[in-house]
């Protein structure tokens, strides 16, 4: 009896020596990186961990060292063995970026995966505090995001109180496409005091005729510069000076790179569009004094 107790003592003993060896380990820095989104790219380099990413996905251009990383796949699926034959000691994945029936794979052969969630400006601090965490580079994240927080306070302030402006975000032109009140987007536009005119639509990214355009008479209209294999179609929105923003010529030309990822640079973009749209304010303005 006493031989026996003794085996499963040592058992006991050995499995929580392992579990506490596997919680140390799973708490040490990540050194090796696998980042299956180019927003997560970005701010890991932000924060000086770029090094460290072994493997990503395609369009995760920024910075210019990042063209150089390895990819193992896109939006449309990753090559579990390439990822694998990288060994990665930390998989970071996005939440709805990415198929979750691999990511699912990954975890139960033993890679450790964690998510980005980041659906929001004001999360976006939060991320680079949490990516600080998991690289044991907490200073270097802390200075990023509170440098991230006074600039989107100085924005806030200055677009605070600003005359509202009807704009038109043209997500996509074939088919058209916007964007509702829920999304990522719609924010931005918010920032800049300007009423996304399809904020009340009841899917988030909603395709929409002319005829819809037409209804709304938009003052501006937002239309990013996306990244594409394939060339789209320019609508001639001239042919439709009912629109107050083809009738004025008020067609506002965005950076989607800067707008559309969750990161750091979106600041870069929020100070353009707000200053464009701001342009476009003051020409409806000077409109109005003039009796026009």
């Amino acid at each position: 009896m006493k031989a026996v107790l003794n085996i499963w003592l040592g058992m006991l003993v050995c499995l929580i020596a392992s579990q506490v060896c596997a919680a140390q380990a799973s708490e040490q820095p990540a050194k090796r990186i696998v980042a299956l989104a180019p927003h997560i790219v970005e701010n890991l380099y932000a924060i000086g961990a770029g090094e460290r990413i072994v493997g990503t996905v395609e369009y995760a251009d920024f910075p210019a060292e990042a063209n150089y990383i390895p990819r193992i796949g896109g939006y449309h699926g990753i090559a579990l063995e390439k990822l694998l034959a990288l060994s990665p000691d930390l998989v970071i994945a996005w939440q709805g970026g990415n198929q979750q029936t691999e990511l699912d794979k990954l975890e139960q052969l033993g890679v450790n995966v964690v998510y980005s969630e980041t659906k929001a400006l004001q999360q976006i601090p939060h991320s680079l505090r949490w990516l600080g965490q998991l690289t044991g580079l907490e200073e270097n994240a802390e200075q990023v995001a509170r440098q991230f927080e006074q600039g989107m306070a100085e924005l806030h302030k200055e677009y605070r109180s600003a005359t509202p402006l009807s704009v038109f975000y043209q997500l996509w032109p074939a088919p058209m496409m916007t964007v509702n009140g829920t999304t990522w987007i719609h924010q931005t536009l918010e920032v800049c005091g300007a009423s996304n005119v399809f904020a009340d639509a009841t899917t988030s990214y909603p395709q929409i005729s002319i005829e819809n355009v037409l209804l709304k008479h938009p003052q501006v209209i937002v239309i990013p510069q996306e990244k594409s294999k394939q060339v789209q179609p320019t609508i001639d929105w001239h042919k439709w000076p009912e629109i107050p923003a083809a009738k004025h010529e008020q067609y506002i030309e965005v950076n989607a790179d800067l707008l559309h990822r969750y990161t750091t640079r979106v600041l870069e973009g929020l100070t353009q569009l707000c200053d464009k749209l701001d342009a476009s304010r003051t020409y409806y303005q000077q409109l109005k004094l003039a009796g026009k």
